[in-house]
């Protein structure tokens, strides 16, 4: 396209119809192995990637981006890697913080914080705690997250509402639902990008993903860059969203 995101934005005031990207950074090992280097290579080089998605997200206008950096399933990798990953995320929130705050970017994580080291979990708060009051845009980090679990979570939540005589069964509906899961105060995502080309959820925002449009780029996460996030958006803002609705 011609246009560029940011332009069809700006021209056209159309910057709700994408509020939320979210994104499944798919494709650190197989870049790893690609290049000859190991894996932990490809996670190093993938934070860089990250940092091109965030711009990419702030120019084109993004409220919200989220990224899956790390599935509950993921700590059943090889001990060595999730060492390896926690440290890297351990760098990220030293570095980093700080040019995001000067960005006006506030910093929210989703996810089971229970299974993290207590070190970790401190620095996520005074991240957050820090970032609190910014407004350009909020970056969500789905860190330790699966969705079944965060559903069941709020299913357990509304379950002890409704024993305690708080709330009653016929009271729980789709906004009770959403009002109880961890991403209660975030919208819905309008798109979900994965890399690497593989085409499934893998467990992310099942419930919040009812009416989000996909996008598969057959790029693995390391290469992925601004550019590449802005050919997404205005993929997505060609499109004709329905939500159901007769065309």
């Amino acid at each position: 396209m011609a246009t560029s995101a940011q332009q069809i934005v700006t021209e056209t005031g159309d910057a709700g119809a994408l509020s939320h990207v979210a994104i499944i950074m798919d494709g650190n090992g197989r870049w790893a192995t690609k290049h000859g280097k190991a894996r932990a290579q490809g996670h190093r080089k993938g934070a860089d990637a990250v940092r091109e998605a965030i711009e990419g997200a702030v120019e084109c206008g993004v409220q919200y981006l989220t990224l899956y950096a790390f599935s509950s399933e993921n700590w059943n990798r090889p001990a060595e890697e999730v060492s390896d990953l926690m440290g890297l995320l351990k760098l990220y929130l030293q570095r980093e913080i700080k040019t995001l705050h000067k960005q006006g970017i506030r910093l929210r994580i989703i996810g089971r914080r229970d299974r993290l080291s207590a070190d970790i979990i401190s620095m996520i708060d005074k991240a957050e705690e820090k970032t609190a009051a910014n407004t350009r845009m909020t970056l969500v980090i789905a860190l330790s997250y699966g969705s079944r679990d965060e559903i069941v979570a709020a299913m357990q939540k509304l379950a002890q509402a409704v024993a305690k005589g708080e709330l009653s069964p016929e009271d729980i509906n789709e906004a009770r639902v959403s009002s109880a899961l961890w991403t209660h105060d975030i919208p819905d995502p309008d798109l979900i990008i994965r890399t690497s080309g593989e085409q499934r959820l893998s467990n992310f925002l099942l419930w919040q993903a009812a009416y989000a449009e996909f996008s598969f780029p057959d790029i693995l996460w390391p290469d992925f860059t601004k550019a590449e996030f802005k050919l997404a958006v205005e993929d997505f803002l060609g499109r004709n969203r329905r939500f159901g609705a007769r065309p």
